[in-house]
C-alpha cells in the first residue's frame, strides 16, 4: 500500500509539476462552464444534463491525453527499469498511476459542484439524476484511464499511446449510437459492451448492479493487461 502512494504522489506531482494539470482543468472548466450557462440563460432550464452529456466527449480528448505519457514515456527515458528495480510489484506501479490519473480527473469534476449549487438557488433539482451522473462519470473515468494506461505501456511514443487509446475509448463510447443498423442479437452484445449505455443507465439515478459489474471489470481487465504488458519485458 505504501508504495502504491509512493507513486501515486510522484505520478500526480508530476501533473502540476507541468502545465498538463493546469490546462485540463482550466479547458475543461471552460467548456462545461460555457455549456451549463447557455442552456440556463437561453432555455431557462434548471438542469444539468447539457453539462453531463457533454463532458463524456470531453474526457475522449483529455483522458488520452493525460495518460499517453504515464509509461510510454518512462520507457523512453530509462526510467522505467530504475522504478523496477526497487522492491516494489508491477500492479503497484500501475495502481499508483491508475489513481492519480483518476484523481486529476476527479479534481477537474470537483469544481462543477458549483454549477449544482447555482442551481438550487434557481429552482427544483433532481439530486438523485445528478448524483448518479457524478458516480457514472468517475466510473467512466476509470475505464478510459485504463484503456489510456495500457496503451501508454505499448510503446514509447506518446503520440501512438494517444491515438491509439482515443480509438479505443472513441469507439467503445459510440458502439451503442450504430445499434439500429445492426441485428438484434448483436445489437444486444454490443449494447452491453458500449460504455456510453452504462453511463446513461447510472445517470438515471439508479445504481444497477449490471453497470457496476461492467465498470469494475472493465476496470480490472485493463490493469491486468497493463500488468502484463510490464511483465513481458521480461520475456
Amino acid at each position: 500500500m505504501q508504495n502504491i502512494l509512493t507513486i501515486f504522489k510522484k505520478e500526480l506531482a508530476g501533473y502540476f509539476n507541468s502545465a498538463i494539470a493546469y490546462i485540463v482543468i482550466v479547458v475543461f472548466l471552460g467548456i462545461t462552464g460555457w455549456f451549463f450557462t447557455s442552456t440556463l440563460f437561453l432555455t431557462g432550464v434548471v438542469s444539468m444534463r447539457s453539462v453531463f452529456e457533454i463532458i463524456p466527449f470531453i474526457f475522449l480528448f483529455f483522458v488520452p491525453a493525460i495518460t499517453m505519457r504515464t509509461i510510454s514515456e518512462e520507457k523512453k527515458t530509462g526510467t522505467i527499469e530504475l522504478l523496477l528495480t526497487r522492491p516494489i510489484t508491477d500492479m503497484e506501479i500501475v495502481l499508483g498511476k491508475f489513481l492519480s490519473a483518476l484523481a486529476l480527473t476527479a479534481m477537474a469534476l470537483l469544481p462543477t459542484f458549483i454549477y449544482v449549487i447555482s442551481l438550487t438557488f434557481i429552482g427544483k433539482v433532481d439530486f438523485g439524476a445528478i448524483i448518479g451522473s457524478y458516480i457514472g462519470l468517475v466510473f467512466m473515468c476509470g475505464i478510459y484511464i485504463g484503456i489510456g494506461i495500457f496503451c501508454s505501456s505499448l510503446t514509447e511514443n506518446q503520440i501512438v499511446a494517444f491515438i491509439l487509446s482515443f480509438l479505443i475509448v472513441f469507439a467503445l463510447f459510440m458502439l451503442n449510437k450504430v445499434l439500429v443498423f445492426l441485428p438484434v442479437p448483436l445489437a444486444s452484445i454490443l449494447e452491453y459492451i458500449s460504455i456510453d449505455y452504462h453511463f446513461s443507465s447510472i445517470a438515471r439515478g439508479v445504481l444497477d448492479s449490471r453497470d457496476l459489474i461492467y465498470y469494475i471489470s472493465g476496470i480490472s481487465i485493463m490493469l491486468l493487461l497493463t500488468k502484463t504488458s510490464l511483465e513481458s519485458r521480461k520475456w
